[in-house]
Parts: structure tokens; sequence; C-alpha cells
């Protein structure tokens, strides 16, 4: 019997930990930026939109791409990549060098989201995948919340570029694992419709993420620039590129884990958003109250990963993964009523329970996408799972920012928005839920057409 290699699995949460945090750590340092290179607020902008914007749009075509080739050849040249990256935009002398750093790094992160999968499936027997998804995929939520938190001790003692020099060590040494414990192979040069595809979700990407930039900045009207969005997915929908990703969603149970993670992400994305907003301007709490307050999430998150994979090898990943979406969508749910009288310990315990469900239901949601796609499509599952989360998490803050703003910024605009979040986590149950549901009613429907079609046997 093949021997389970952890090392691997724990590589893989590292980079998946360190690529998650880079999308949400830079926002803390953007003040820091732009005061150094005397640029405009939104000019410093596309130090984010840089990184997500080849993240979105090279995802789907990376997951394509390692469906035919080697994992420990890519995961070297995609953390390779990443690292190296990681240090150029440290060393940045303007903003114009700083964003093509992050450009490159984004594309390298996409490989690495959509390679992740394969990695840490691969490296345990079946009956331990959801342990081994669970040590990853905790660590990427972990790391999207963990950003602010993270960033500003760092920006603070040390300076900006250290929040790209941190992911120096983490790469060489997630490289030095992949070298000394996974099969050597060969990876293969991308098809020829690799970068159309790329271009085309590459578009469409950018017109959602400033839509959404813009949105939340100057008013929702500015959602109207995702129509141009439409062009470009339509064009990508009919293209031969985009089969494998009509195949993986032809597959009902694959299809609900996609969209659970996609809600999931927006729902935890959208409270760790506004949590700070309501301790500070609502509690008047300060920015160090503040930060060990809003951590209640990450930590019961960390708690309950462990717990989560344990459950879903052993209850199965189905069950565990609606549990986890059921206590999420509970934990803010009881945020919906919040208003000034409450005291920050009563918002940490409703955090806890958020993050402990996020912590359950990350493992086994993407062990039960990964049990139920084809063979051949585990880097498009990858590559899909690792899409939904990001499109999640620039949902959730760009949707509290408008729910709150169509208030006046008042209590009832955070309220709508936390009201939103608790839908969203509903959604996401409905989703896990609806094929099993589905598959049911069709079994029953098949036995009783059966049992209509008996024939009346004489006694």
């Amino acid at each position: 019997m093949e021997r389970n290699r952890w090392w691997p699995v724990i590589g893989c949460g590292l980079v998946v930990f360190m690529a998650t945090l880079d999308t949400s750590i830079v926002a803390v340092a953007l003040p820091a930026v732009e005061r150094d290179f005397g640029a405009r607020t939104a000019a410093t902008q596309w130090a984010v939109l840089g990184y997500l914007i080849p993240l979105v749009a090279l995802s789907l075509p990376a997951g394509r791409w390692l469906d035919r080739g080697g994992p420990r050849a890519a995961l070297v040249l995609a953390t390779g990549g990443f690292t190296l990256s990681s240090l150029a935009a440290g060393l940045a002398p303007h903003l114009a060098v700083l964003v093509a750093a992050r450009v490159v790094q984004g594309a390298f992160a996409a490989v690495l989201f959509a390679l992740i999968p394969l990695v840490s499936m691969r490296a345990v027997r079946p009956e331990l995948a959801g342990r081994a998804s669970a040590l990853v995929m905790t660590l990427g939520p972990l790391g999207a919340v963990s950003g602010p938190a993270l960033g500003g001790p760092i920006v603070q003692s040390w300076g900006w570029p250290w929040i790209f020099y941190i992911n120096v060590p983490a790469g060489l040494l997630v490289i030095a694992i992949a070298l000394a414990s996974l099969d050597r192979d060969a990876l293969g040069r991308p098809d020829r419709t690799f970068a159309g595809e790329a271009l085309l979700l590459g578009a469409a990407a950018t017109a959602l993420l400033l839509a959404l930039s813009l949105a939340a900045g100057r008013g929702p009207g500015w959602l109207l620039v995702a129509v141009a969005a439409v062009p470009a997915l339509a064009g990508w929908w009919r293209t031969r590129a985009s089969g494998p990703v009509r195949d993986l969603m032809r597959v009902p149970p694959a299809a609900g884990p996609v969209a659970a993670i996609m809600l999931n992400a927006l729902v935890i994305s959208l409270v760790e958003f506004l949590a700070p907003f309501y301790l500070q301007r609502v509690l008047h709490l300060s920015p160090t109250a503040t930060s060990a307050t809003v951590l209640a999430m990450p930590a019961a998150m960390v708690a309950a990963g462990p717990v989560g994979g344990l459950l879903g090898d052993r209850w199965g990943t189905a069950r565990t993964a609606a549990a986890g979406t059921a206590v999420t969508a509970l934990g803010v749910l009881l945020l919906v009523p919040v208003g000034s009288g409450l005291h920050a310990s009563g918002l940490a315990w409703r955090l806890a329970i958020a993050g402990a469900g996020t912590g359950l239901f990350a493992g086994p949601g993407f062990a039960m996408l990964m049990a139920h796609a084809p063979p051949r499509l585990h880097g498009t599952a990858g590559a899909a799972q690792s899409l939904a989360r990001q499109l999640g998490f620039a949902l959730g803050p760009a949707s509290a920012t408008l729910a709150w703003a169509a208030s006046g910024y008042a209590m009832t605009g955070m309220r709508t928005a936390f009201a939103v979040a608790a839908a969203a986590g509903l959604a996401a149950l409905v989703a896990l839920a609806a094929p099993r549901l589905a598959g049911r009613l069709r079994r029953g429907g098949h036995a009783d057409a059966v049992r209509d079609h008996e024939p009346v046997r004489s006694p």
C-alpha cells in the first residue's frame, strides 16, 4: 500500500496561506506605498488589482494545463516564480515596477492555486483525504482574514517591503519540500488556446474587479462597468477551452461545492471587512482592541479545521461540509441584530462561531469536490474552486460597502450587510444540499416507476 506523504501537504498549506495572504495584506500597506512613492490613491490601488486580475484570468487555463502535466515540476516552477516576484515587489524603486511585479506574482499564484489540490490529494491515501484537505484549505481563508491583522504590525515595525520579503523563506522551504518528497516528472508547454483563453478571462476579470472597486468607492452606479465582462465571458464560453469547465459543472455533486466555496468566501470576507468598522465607529474601540476581537474568527477557524478534516473522513465529507456551512450561517445570523449596546466580547463569540463553521467546511467541502470530479479534470476542479474563492473574496467587501453606503453609513446599513452575508451562508447550504436532494428524488422516482410497472403476481 502506498505510504502517506505529509510533507507535501504541509508545503501546500504553507504556499496557499502565503498566496492568499497576498490578496489582502497589501491593502494595509497602500497608505505607506502612496507616501513613499508620492503616488495618488487611485494609482496605488493597482498594486491590489494587478495581483487579482491575473489570478482570476489564469486560474482556469492553468488548471486545464495542469491536467496534462506533472505536479513536482509545476510546483517548483510556480513557487520559484512567486518567490522571485515577491522579492522584486519588495525591491521596487517606484510604483510601476511594484505593479508589474504584482502582475507576475498573481500569474504564478494562479498556477499555485490550481496545483495545490493535485499535490495534496495525491500525497495521502483516500481515507485521509479529509484531513489533508482540511490542513490545506483551512489556511486559504485564514490567509485572507489574517491580512489586516498581520499587515499592520509588519508595515509599522519593518516597512511595507517586508510584506513581500516574508514570502521568500516560505517559498524556498516549499521548493525544498517539493524536490525532496515528490517524484521527478516533467511539465509540458501550454497549448495554443492558453493565451486566447487567458486574454478573454483577463478582460472579464478586469471589468468585474474595476466595477467592484469603483462601486465601493464612488457608488453603486459604477457596477454597470461589469457589463463589459459579458461579451468576453460569452466568447470564452463558446471556445473549446471552456469544455473541461462545462464538463465539470455538469456533475451536480461537484458544482455544488464550487458554489458553496464562493459563497463561503463572500461571507467571511464581508464580515472580516465590516467588523473593524463596527468595533471602532460604533463601540469606539482602539485599533489594538479591534484587532484582538477580530482575531476570534481566524482563531476559531484554525481550531475547527482539523476537527472538520477528522469528521469528514469518519462521518462523511458531504455531511461535515453541510454542518460547517450551517454553523457559519448561524454565526452571521447572530450578527444581524447587533447594535450600539453590544460589548466586544459579544461580537467576538459570534465571529468565533462563523470562523468555526468555515473551519469545519473548508477541508470537507474541497474533498467533496475532488471526490466527484473525474480524475482527468482534477486540475480544472482545483482551478475552479480557486477562482470561486477569489471571486467570493472580491464580492464580500464590495457587497458590504454597497449595503452600508445605501443607508448613509448608518447602523441599519451594517445590519443589512450582515443580513446579506447570512443569506449567502444559507445559499451555500442550499448549494451543497441540492444535488443530494435531486439525486434522492431521481432515485425515488425511478423506484416508484419500477413498482408501478411490476407485474402483479398471483398468490
